[in-house]
């Protein structure tokens, strides 16, 4: 038995989320059942109720697909941002340790059926090449054709969906969530935590410790 739970599980946040809700909510039903010869209050719409609904609370998935420069000399010294697309920053140029260059991500969304991560082929189609040519010729005309490969792929947690109209926006994300959100003494909820989480990450740690703080008052 904990006293605090900090849900940070990433892609699998929703299922952690969907976890917890279900046993409190089953918990809470319980002893309200034990208690329903005394307790007169029949009022059971909590916020805990809502919570329940897997749709309010789950993540979709968008796969970022990276490519690679190869075969000829890249142009760029320092990363390149090109204007945010719909769910992504844009295909920008970035620089790895070895100096190499590569492009991405673009956003693939994934079915929004699909609820297991780990069921997401991670690999990279090499038909996407034709939007990757367009969107970096773009900020670099010379790119040869050719010169880009498939690299690698990475997965974002994401709050919306591009065909779920009746949810978060596709440009939502760090849904962070106290006990006054969900009712849930010291648990602490963290979603659609995309990749600036790491660069956010001592802010949201620090807003975490506070949320923590004051469930324990």
């Amino acid at each position: 038995v904990c006293d605090s739970i900090v849900n940070c599980a990433g892609l699998h946040a929703g299922d952690i989320a969907q976890m917890v809700y279900q046993s409190t909510h089953k918990n809470k039903k319980s002893m309200k059942s034990c208690n329903d010869d005394t307790d007169t209050d029949t009022n059971t719409n909590t916020d805990m109720d809502t919570h329940t609904d897997f749709n309010l609370n789950r993540q979709y998935f968008a796969k970022g697909n990276y490519y690679r420069l190869q075969g000829q000399k890249s142009p760029f010294q320092h990363l390149v941002y090109p204007v945010p697309e719909r769910g992504g920053l844009g295909v920008h140029a970035t620089i790895d340790l070895g100096g190499n260059t590569r492009f991405g991500p673009d956003v693939e969304w994934i079915a929004k059926d699909l609820f297991n991560p780990d069921e997401i082929d991670l690999s990279v189609d090499p038909t996407r090449s034709d939007k990757f040519y367009s969107e970096v010729r773009k900020y670099w005309p010379a790119l040869n054709d050719g010169a880009l490969v498939p690299d690698y792929c990475g997965i974002r947690p994401k709050l919306g969906h591009p065909v779920k109209t009746d949810g978060p926006s596709v440009k939502a994300d760090f849904k962070i969530e106290g006990e006054k959100d969900h009712g849930i003494k010291g648990f602490v909820n963290l979603l659609g935590i995309e990749s600036p989480g790491l660069t956010s990450s001592l802010a949201i740690a620090e807003m975490v410790t506070e949320l923590l703080e004051h469930s324990n008052d």
